[in-house]
């Protein structure tokens, strides 16, 4: 059975500071993503036992329990990438474009992710989303790692708010810890799969009644 398992980080613990703590690094790394892989394996031979068993009566928390834990994993994966010490300015070429077309520009859709992230009820993460139905781009919150996740929509770059993200450096200033990852933005990896969920079909007919241009 494939089992999940933790990436290296692309940088040093240390390479994003001042804006994030090489300790909130290592601890967010190395205990807290790393308990979502555990979890996510762990899920995984529990309902491979409980097809061997013929027992599913722990189907539904296990399904749950594979779902918070696999969401958790793929979120901070992506997180990590969407960092680079030497990150900041803003995108470029088509993804420019786009932001230009659905938020009315980069100011206003900083505003507007900012004020997801920092709005959520409890934990989660606030994302930039491509919706293959639409076609466009729009801000989401995930409460926890999943939930309230508009089906078929691809999540482009992700905003942690989870305590364990900013607690040890920023205490309960959480805002300032959103508005500090704008210096580490990597813009390369944002746009690369912008390009790259731009070619998503999800095969649908007749789901809208127009079709913005691409």
């Amino acid at each position: 059975m494939a089992r999940y398992v933790l990436p290296d980080l692309p940088y040093d613990y240390g390479s994003l500071e001042p804006h994030i703590s090489a300790d909130i690094m290592r601890l967010h790394h190395d205990k807290h993503h790393k308990a979502y892989v555990d979890g996510a394996n762990a899920a995984l031979e529990a309902l491979e036992e409980a097809r061997q068993k013929n027992d599913f009566a722990r189907l539904a928390a296990l399904e749950r329990s594979l779902a918070f834990n696999v969401s958790g994993h793929v979120l901070h994966s992506l997180f990590w990438q969407n960092l680079t010490p030497d990150g900041g300015d803003r995108p470029t070429g088509d993804l420019a474009s786009a932001l230009d077309r659905d938020f009315g520009g980069f100011a206003h859709f900083r505003a507007q992710l900012t004020k997801a992230a920092s709005t959520i009820m409890g934990s989660g993460w606030a994302a930039l989303c491509w919706d293959p139905l639409g076609r466009r781009l729009l801000t989401a919150q995930f409460h926890d790692h999943q939930s309230e996740v508009t089906q078929g929509s691809v999540p482009l770059l992700v905003i942690d708010a989870w305590e364990h993200a900013y607690y040890l450096q920023y205490k309960n200033e959480k805002v300032q810890f959103f508005e500090a990852l704008w210096n580490l933005w990597n813009w390369e990896d944002v746009e690369a799969r912008f390009a790259a969920a731009r070619r998503l079909d999800l095969g649908l007919v007749h789901v809208t009644d127009e079709q913005p241009a691409p």
